[in-house]
């Protein structure tokens, strides 16, 4: 598996001892990898998601009212 070497905040380190402290995970390095991984999922699911929104959000902009299809902005019709 390859290996990085990444700076982290100290409010991050600090979560992450807590949750190995707390029995959340069995180390440091089990820690990172799944919280990563978690990490990465949920934001290729955002990702995803905002696709899909836009797919759906594209089609109702496309539809119309078919009461107002005939409206004409310049016509003199009084209501």
């Amino acid at each position: 598996m390859p290996e990085s070497e990444v700076t982290l905040p100290d409010r991050v380190t600090s979560d992450i001892d807590r949750f190995v402290e707390s029995g959340e995970f069995l180390n440091w390095d089990q820690a990172v990898e799944e919280l990563l991984t978690l990490g990465l999922s949920a934001y290729q699911s955002d990702e995803q998601n905002l696709d899909e929104e836009s797919v759906f959000t594209g089609a109702v902009e496309d539809q119309q009212d078919p009461a107002i299809a005939d409206d004409d902005p310049g016509s003199d019709r009084m209501y």
